[in-house]
């Protein structure tokens, strides 16, 4: 089958949606099929082989330069080339990303506007380069937020199209009006032009029909899955006992969360030594305050010297860090419909405490891989860390049962299977 997949790069960061689609794409390679992953806005940077082609669509310094001044919109192409090469937009990305509630808003609406928008040069260029290459079979977008890719791509190739919906949600929702309002109106007119939308859990499905007036019977669950190549169980490292956090260091992520929690452990287990509090995982520039407030909020608990930031690691880096810990722990407070970490976690062996909300619910029920409590409640949390302190034979089946039930329900292969069945049924 020849697919073209669409990714869309975080400038720089290891993404979790851009992981996934590499992975899927690495998978469908190796059992032969044919498949070009075809990045937009920035390079995308996974944690192992990247795949994605070596030219970047929309590239983020073009789309900015547009959107803001109009004579960008009618400059020839060689000039183009100078700022679309990925090595200057790898360059300039990571540095320059605007939190701009505005200028989000206002490249958001150019790009669901289409070809209709300011933004039409850039969809010329993708008409460009797709009549230079192998007609596919399928054409599968990333998100809901490029859904105005589906009906030029349809026009020009004549080929089915399905769409992901991997977490766009929290995008939307942190959108200012009236540019969320627009957003939302402007994706919900070009819901038909899709032949078939993938949610990446059961969770997910009911939200997003209800937020994009997606009929759920249009919707199929392609579940999430990770590459095994490297995940091997840990080893009990004797007293000591690590809490680990492993995800974006970000407000909705929940560092702040967990930190109340490993301050309740602590007044749980009383003055005893050989307990550690460590995190890894990207960290913005925008975030940098954030951390420090965490520190701070740990240091005024006296546990400052317990806590150890490991920095954003790669894929070795991770696999490793995984391995030392003896549970895990991202208390994200929304509704997070993917969860990319516990299934790195259980994969290693390592059991996990989450919140009874969104994917996690569906995750750690599936695994049998960790414990689940009252959302919004570090107390609660902190709780269910020191249960598992106190018990490590809890712990250690709680982790042996994770181990197997990621392999049984989350492996990219798995992914695959499920992911072919819907082309094979829109085609």
């Amino acid at each position: 089958m020849k697919i073209l997949s669409i990714t869309a790069g975080a400038a720089g960061m290891y993404c979790g949606s851009c992981s996934r689609d590499n992975a899927l794409a690495v998978e469908l390679l190796a059992r032969g099929h044919d498949v070009t992953l075809l990045p937009l806005y920035t390079p995308t940077n996974p944690d192992e082989t990247n795949v994605s082609r070596n030219r970047v669509l929309f590239g983020g310094i073009s789309i900015y330069l547009q959107q803001s001044m109009a004579l960008f919109r009618k400059t020839p192409r060689f000039l183009d080339r100078l700022w679309d090469s990925p090595a200057v937009i790898g360059a300039f990305a990571s540095r320059s990303l605007s939190t701009d509630p505005k200028l989000l808003g206002d490249l958001m609406i150019s790009m669901l506007e289409g070809d209709r928008g300011v933004l039409r040069k850039e969809f010329e260029k993708l008409l460009e380069w797709v009549a230079d290459e192998p007609v596919p079979d399928v054409i599968n977008l990333p998100n809901s937020l490029l859904i105005s890719l589906a009906a030029p791509l349809r026009a020009a190739l004549q080929r089915p199209i399905v769409c992901t919906l991997q977490g766009e949600d929290l995008f939307l929702d942190g959108l200012v009006e009236p540019y969320r309002s627009r957003a939302m109106d402007l994706i919900r007119r070009q819901v038909g032009d899709i032949d078939r939308f993938i949610a990446v859990s059961d969770f997910y499905v009911p939200v997003m029909a209800k937020l994009l007036a997606i009929p759920e019977s249009r919707i199929s669950v392609v579940p999430l899955g990770i590459n095994m190549n490297g995940y091997e169980k840990r080893r009990a490292a004797g007293d000591l006992f690590r809490v680990g956090y492993f995800a974006r260091i970000a407000p909705e992520k929940g560092l702040h969360a967990l930190a109340e929690a490993y301050a309740h452990l602590r007044k749980r287990t009383g003055d005893v030594s050989g307990i550690r509090f460590e995190a890894a995982g990207y960290l913005g520039r925008a975030d940098a305050p954030y951390l420090e407030r965490v520190k701070r909020q740990l240091e005024s608990a006296g546990l400052l010297g317990e806590f150890t930031y490991h920095g954003a690691v790669d894929r070795d880096g991770k696999l490793a860090f995984l391995k030392t810990l003896d549970v895990l722990s991202v208390p994200a407070p929304y509704d997070e419909p993917k969860g990319v970490f516990l299934l790195e976690a259980m994969a290693c062996g390592v059991p996990v405490v989450q919140p009874r909300r969104g994917a996690f619910t569906e995750i750690v029920e599936k695994t049998g891989g960790g414990v689940l409590v009252a959302p919004d409640n570090p107390a609660a949390l902190g709780e269910a860390l020191f249960e598992l302190w106190q018990d490590r034979a809890k712990a250690a089946a709680l982790g042996e049962r994770g181990f197997h039930g990621v392999r049984a329900h989350y492996s990219v292969a798995h992914s695959a299977d499920r992911f072919l069945d819907v082309c094979e049924r829109v085609l």
